[in-house]
């Protein structure tokens, strides 16, 4: 049995969704507790909650975490998608204070769960901050960071489109360099997609398929990564509805291996400009980075999870 706590700003960009819908439909995982991040007074809490429901799930403990009211992020306001597209109703908040995320992160650490962070560190940060020394104790993985630029046939971001790291520096910055993490960077989760091939069988995998599909269609139509990426980037699918950067770190934080190298690499962690980079240095400390990801077969794996649960 793998014990798994995830950490997530589910609620915004659908991988943090999809994700969560894999984790449950993966056989022999106990969720030890979810805790949300970049929260607005439990908004997203209660998109976890209502996911949790959908799958007969709802005893999994559930926290709201680090608020932007509380100045951590680069960006005073963060955007949600329209619910009734997305959801199809009003889906209520679930507000707690935020120091209960902390103790449910300090909870799992202690029954030796795996933490999986996909959105900003925040809560990390904070844990380690009343609990210091606790994030070395804790077997973790963090979606982010930008070491090797992207290869050719992808989109060609630069390191200021690390999200879950360039939204809140100061967190990231203590918790890679206070934790023995394994990083699952930008430069290869790029590689992977959700595919509208994949909404037909969606669909069929019951209350939850049907809503990741629904918002796959409205996300699709939003964003229109078909064309932007789609049709312009050889090394990705004609259809990309989006990419699963977070369902690809999870899936490596359970073991999933096909096609993947893990390397550990010295790395030094600066920020400048109020921007963070992580290159690799003889000074640094070594770390464990995801650095090769066969996108297509995961992207297979993903939806055979859904399908299957």
């Amino acid at each position: 049995m793998h014990k798994i706590h995830l950490d997530t700003d589910l609620g915004g960009d659908i991988d943090d969704l999809c994700a969560l819908a894999m984790l449950l439909r993966w056989k022999d995982v106990e969720l030890t507790g979810i805790t949300t991040v970049a929260e607005a007074s439990g908004r997203r809490a209660g998109y976890v909650r209502r996911v949790l429901e959908l799958e007969g799930r709802s005893k999994v403990p559930v926290a709201a975490g680090a608020d932007v009211s509380q100045g951590f992020y680069r960006y005073p306001e963060l955007g949600y998608p329209d619910e009734g597209r997305y959801w199809s109703k009003p889906i209520a908040a679930l507000p707690n204070p935020s120091d209960d995320a902390i103790q449910l992160l300090k909870q799992s650490i202690e029954q030796k769960a795996t933490i999986i962070a996909i959105g900003p560190f925040t809560n990390l940060y904070l844990l380690n901050l009343q609990y210091p020394g606790i994030l070395m104790e804790a077997k973790l993985f963090l979606m982010g960071g930008y070491i090797y630029p992207i290869r050719a046939g992808f989109p060609q971001w630069g390191n200021e489109m690390d999200w879950n790291i360039q939204v809140d520096v100061r967190s990231a910055q203590h918790v890679i360099e206070h934790s023995d993490p394994t990083l699952i960077p930008l430069s290869v989760t790029v590689e992977t997609a959700l595919q509208r091939i994949y909404l037909d069988d969606l669909r069929k995998s019951g209350a939850l398929g049907e809503l990741i599909a629904q918002q796959a269609e409205a996300f699709a139509a939003d964003e229109q990564n078909e064309k932007k990426f789609g049709e312009t980037c050889k090394g990705l699918p004609n259809d990309i509805i989006n990419f699963q950067h977070d369902s690809l770190a999870c899936a490596i934080a359970l073991g999933w291996n096909e096609g993947m190298e893990i390397q550990e690499l010295p790395l030094a962690i600066v920020e400048k400009d109020g921007w963070l980079t992580e290159r690799i240095h003889p000074s640094g400390r070594p770390v464990r980075v995801v650095t090769k990801v066969d996108g297509p077969r995961f992207n297979e794996f993903w939806v055979n999870i859904i399908a299957s649960g």
